[in-house]
């Protein structure tokens, strides 16, 4: 079987390792230690995506459930719960996940790559020169571009408005776990308090307006602002802050042009970075990671399905990142008191004025072939085309669609539905009524 040398060991990385080692093959995996000890606030949804990845285990150290609050557009509010995800426990046990799955970990900073058709050679620090086969590129979005010639024919790109994120960390007195988020005329705050004490405050602002200070300058820039925020005041109902530490790094939604080669894939953040608004970034990483494995068995194992592999994995990527971009487009334009600052007038319409979601229409539904995943390979079949799933839907409940569509325009849904169980007929009559479907 063919090496397989994949860098990051983040959970996007993390999830093409697994995938991979219940195929069979040999994997290596390169990542250094996070340099800051970051706290994460995710959803349900992304828990559910994290067990269904198999990283359950990594998250029982590392989750604290909190009521977040919200203030946006001059109304208050709390949410659904919010987990508090502590990045360093967490990281630690997909550390751990991994070695039991059997796979080789090296622990240090990759100096350079050097890659050509035939394979990739990575120069790690304080280790050998290693080499693969087929390279997966999981550094997250400040990961490099890979040579020119490796990554000729691919898309152009697409970037957001330049964002800076300014997170602050320190100690607190102990007490409840918390979260929140609240908008500002130039951007937006998170916070969080953990049950031990331990406070975040995250500003999000733009690059080109906000007029930030020098390097030196920034902590106690920030402790003014956050002092001058009600909100945040009563959050952490003022009390002394012991340690204070900042971490300045790049929000900026980006999609990578270069997703997918013959003998290389980017993943997580490294393919495409959402913008931290949506809470989502976790779940869009591994979106694009826990297809990867099959992409990359196709790639190898069926070369004449190479274009169909690429096409997938490139296709959905672009189609996942559109969707979360225009998402957060209709977030930033829901605070309405600030329209005309800088911030919130690039936001608003960016990438484009096309809805999130569109509407449901039954006629417009069609049927194409395209590429979907099948016994862990990139295939082709027919699939239904609609208006909110443009790349297609194959099947629901294992029923395929695209015949049963082809029944519905000749025979009565009775008719076109004969011969499926009670469950599976449920699950498409559901399907098809929400497609606005009407017998």
């Amino acid at each position: 079987m063919p090496a397989i040398l994949i860098l990051g060991a983040g959970p996007a990385g993390a999830a093409v390792a697994l995938g991979l080692r219940r195929l069979d093959y040999p994997v290596t995996l390169v990542s250094d230690w996070r340099r800051f000890p970051a706290l994460e606030g995710v959803s349900v949804r992304v828990l559910e995506a994290l067990r269904g990845a198999g990283l359950e285990q990594a998250l029982v150290q590392a989750l604290q459930p909190s009521q977040r609050q919200v203030a946006w557009n001059g109304q208050e509010h709390a949410q659904n719960i919010e987990y508090l995800l502590d990045r360093p426990a967490f990281d630690r046990g997909l550390r751990d996940a991994l070695r039991l799955a059997g796979v080789r970990m090296i622990e240090g900073r990759v100096l350079g790559v050097q890659s050509t058709d035939t394979g990739h050679r990575v120069q790690v620090e304080g280790h050998e020169q290693i080499f693969g086969e087929f390279l997966v590129e999981a550094r997250g979005r400040q990961a490099p571009a890979l040579g020119k010639v490796l990554c000729q024919g691919e898309g152009s790109g697409l970037r957001g408005p330049e964002t800076v994120s300014l997170l602050n960390r320190w100690q607190g007195p102990q007490g409840r776990a918390a979260s929140a988020v609240h908008s500002l005329e130039d951007g937006w705050a998170w916070m969080a308090r953990r049950a031990d004490g331990q406070c975040y405050w995250q500003l999000t602002v733009d690059v080109a307006s906000a007029d930030l200070p020098g390097k030196a300058q920034l902590l106690e820039y920030c402790r003014q602002r956050r002092r001058s925020s009600p909100l945040a005041e009563v959050f952490f109902a003022g009390a002394e802050e012991h340690d204070l530490h900042l971490h300045a790094r790049s929000s900026t939604a980006i999609l990578s042009p270069q997703v997918c080669g013959d003998n290389w894939l980017r993943v997580g953040d490294a393919a495409m970075a959402v913008d931290p608004l949506s809470g989502n970034g976790i779940f869009q990483s591994l979106s694009s990671a826990l297809q990867a494995p099959a992409v990359i068995n196709t790639l190898l194992q069926r070369p004449e399905r190479t274009a169909l592999a690429r096409q997938f994995h490139r296709q959905r990527v672009e189609q996942l990142f559109l969707r979360f971009a225009r998402i957060g487009r209709d977030f930033y334009a829901d605070e309405q008191r600030w329209p005309e600052q800088p911030f919130w007038q690039a936001r608003r319409q960016w990438p484009d004025q096309r809805p999130a979601h569109n509407t449901l229409d039954f006629s417009a539904l069609r049927i194409e072939r395209a590429p979907v995943l099948r016994d862990g390979l990139v295939d082709e079949v027919e699939v239904v085309i609609t208006p909110d799933q443009p790349l297609g839907v194959w099947h629901v409940q294992g029923v395929e669609l695209a015949p049963v569509l082809r029944r519905l325009q000749q025979h009565s849904s009775h008719a076109a539905l004969s011969g499926l169980d009670e469950e599976q007929g449920r699950a498409v009559r559901g399907w098809l009524l929400g497609q606005g479907y009407r017998p």
